[in-house]
């Protein structure tokens, strides 16, 4: 990824969100879109999506817009989603297995191949889509018969960070973290901390400022 190093870190965040919605205009039957249009959609604005872009390279026709086709399948190679990405999650509690079962995983590209507990009384329980948890003694051996390539911890935070220290040593190098816990990994590790708390205390901010509650 050295070659996207000029990328800034907000605008990695927002790709995602145009593919998204670049996937919609095509289940309309859009065949060009502007940088306005998508703008409204994304919830940003025409200039800011273009920037986003011009850093990926010289896209779309002055005066006409964007090829919805050929951007969706450019924001697909530069996001890396090319081909499948499989993932192992670590942790079959409820929010493990909510994540397990969310069909909406492999819409976007990635799919659980894997899934991982200490528990005994969890480990070698059948689950859906013909998967078997395992014990995270096996985790190494799963990473390469699995083919996995991204984590997903959802562990107390007690145990969070020798988990994750488990899941680097066996090879993988993406990691998203549910546990209110932050990890100490190498550099070379990439870690996204999902903070549903944090998340629901935005909002909470918000309601204060912009509506007094």
């Amino acid at each position: 990824m050295s070659q996207h190093s000029g990328v800034p870190p907000l605008t990695i965040q927002r790709l995602p969100l145009y593919l998204r919605c670049l996937i919609q205009l095509q289940s309309q039957r859009v065949d060009v879109v502007n940088s306005q249009r998508i703008a409204e959609l994304a919830g940003t604005n025409a200039a800011q999506v273009r920037k986003d872009l011009s850093y990926l390279g010289e896209f779309g026709v002055r005066g006409l817009g964007y090829e919805v086709d050929s951007l969706v399948v450019h924001l697909a190679r530069w996001l890396g989603l090319q081909h499948t990405r499989n993932i192992a999650i670590i942790g079959y509690g409820r929010l493990g297995a909510a994540l397990q079962g969310y069909g909406g995983l492999q819409d976007r590209g990635f799919l659980v191949t894997a899934v991982f507990d200490n528990d005994a009384e969890k480990v070698g329980m059948p689950i859906s889509g013909g998967i078997v948890v395992e014990s995270m003694d096996r985790f190494a051996e799963g990473v390469k018969e699995n083919n996995i390539e991204l984590a997903i911890i959802t562990v107390p935070a007690s145990v969070a960070q020798g988990i994750a220290e488990t899941v680097v040593a066996g090879g993988v190098k993406a990691i998203l973290n549910f546990a209110p816990q932050r990890l100490e990994l190498p550099s070379d590790v990439t870690v996204r901390q999902a903070d549903l708390a944090a998340e629901l205390q935005i909002l909470s901010y918000h309601l204060r400022e912009d509506f007094g509650l």
